[in-house]
């Protein structure tokens, strides 16, 4: 990890040229602190959820001790209550440093994994590997929910707008999950578009769905990195419509062979979220 720099988004690599090494090398990783962010949108060090972030590697390619490539896939589980993210771009870069890297087998590349985001994260990060002969075992999986995109709503605001967000303080709480295909985000440095799914499931006063697909659609000229946006969506219906319990996970899709996949919980005994991709990743 790079000590040279102050590890902030305008230091990374991010919309910069960069010499794609293909010998083993752990320094290419770039972590930037969470902390920032996460004061902006009002959070302290006693975090409202709990969660994950989960990224998918399409592009693991290294040989063996014989000089023979290997290739696989790679998830890689950071807690959400790690100091740091890793900046996409370095991520890919590290990746590809095992280009031209011998390792003894997949062991020796999941250690290696391991040790290294675990790291840069701040926290142990968890990485399993899906060999070729393991790919036809992979399925695809769509969220479940109501389908907000249905509605026939009037949009004229592309930015947050966390006022769109009410709820029916006046009826019995409910349960629901509530899913849209329309969440666009722009990466904080470079501008380039980010496309989403999300789902937000949530026990509390109803959220009235018009509203919230607006709010979400607001997004769309917004520039944040993906685990920020969650964050930002999770406070925001906390704040506003205040639900006893919520969840939000956006699925992105994924750019440079990387996607992250942001979960954001309260719900004491909610399990983990289901990594099966999506048709758009």
């Amino acid at each position: 990890m790079t000590d040279s720099a102050p590890n902030t988004p305008e230091h990374s690599l991010l919309g910069k040229p960069a010499t794609y090494k293909s010998e083993y090398d752990a320094s290419l990783l770039f972590p930037i602190s969470r902390s920032g962010k996460r004061e902006e949108i009002g959070l302290g060090s006693s975090l409202p959820f709990f969660g994950v972030d989960i990224w998918n590697a399409y592009e693991i390619s290294w040989l063996n001790m014989r000089g023979k490539p290997q290739v696989a896939i790679a998830a890689i589980t950071v807690p959400a209550d790690s100091p740091n993210i890793i900046e996409s771009k370095s991520f890919k870069l590290y990746l590809n440093s095992f280009n031209q890297t011998r390792l003894a087998g997949t062991d020796a590349l999941i250690s290696l994994l391991q040790a290294d985001l675990s790291a840069g994260f701040g926290a142990a990060v968890q990485v399993k590997l899906t060999t070729p002969d393991q790919f036809d075992k992979l399925t695809m999986h769509e969220l479940q929910g109501q389908l907000l995109d249905r509605l026939d709503i009037e949009v004229d605001s592309y930015t947050p707008n966390p006022s769109l967000l009410t709820a029916n303080f006046d009826e019995p709480a409910v349960e629901e999950t509530l899913i849209s295909h329309l969440l666009k985000s722009n990466c904080l440095v470079t501008g380039q578009p980010d496309w989403g799914s999300v789902q937000i499931h949530y026990v509390g006063p109803q959220i009235n769905q018009e509203g919230l697909l607006q709010y979400l659609i607001g997004f769309r000229d917004h520039n944040e990195f993906h685990e920020q946006c969650v964050e930002r969506i999770f406070v925001d219906i906390m704040r506003h419509c205040k639900p006893q319990k919520l969840s939000v996970y956006a699925r992105y899709t994924r750019r440079g062979g990387l996607d992250i996949n942001p979960w954001r919980s309260n719900f004491s005994t909610g399990q983990g979220p289901d990594n099966r991709r999506n048709a758009r990743q």
